[in-house]
């Protein structure tokens, strides 16, 4: 049973990578064609780029206020 679950992740995360790989590469390729878009493309990457800044600190805003939350109702969250 455990290795089937060893498997299917193992072959999730070859496929996930292998269209990363690709994607990646299309786009890059995309990229080369028209060296026009690098202003777009810098606008759209520094976009992207705080996006992901502002996902995090909300993740991690979320985290801080569910511990904190669950110290305060006398949840025991040590770890193992």
């Amino acid at each position: 049973m455990d290795w089937v679950l060893i498997i299917f992740v193992a072959f999730k995360a070859v496929v996930l990578a292998t269209g990363m790989f690709f994607a990646i590469k299309w786009h890059y390729d995309q990229g080369k064609k028209d060296p026009e878009k690098a202003k777009e493309r810098r606008a759209v990457l520094r976009a992207g780029v705080k996006v992901v800044a502002v996902f995090t600190v909300a993740v991690l805003c979320l985290v801080l206020v569910t511990f904190v939350l669950g110290n305060k109702l006398g949840l025991d969250l040590t770890l193992p």
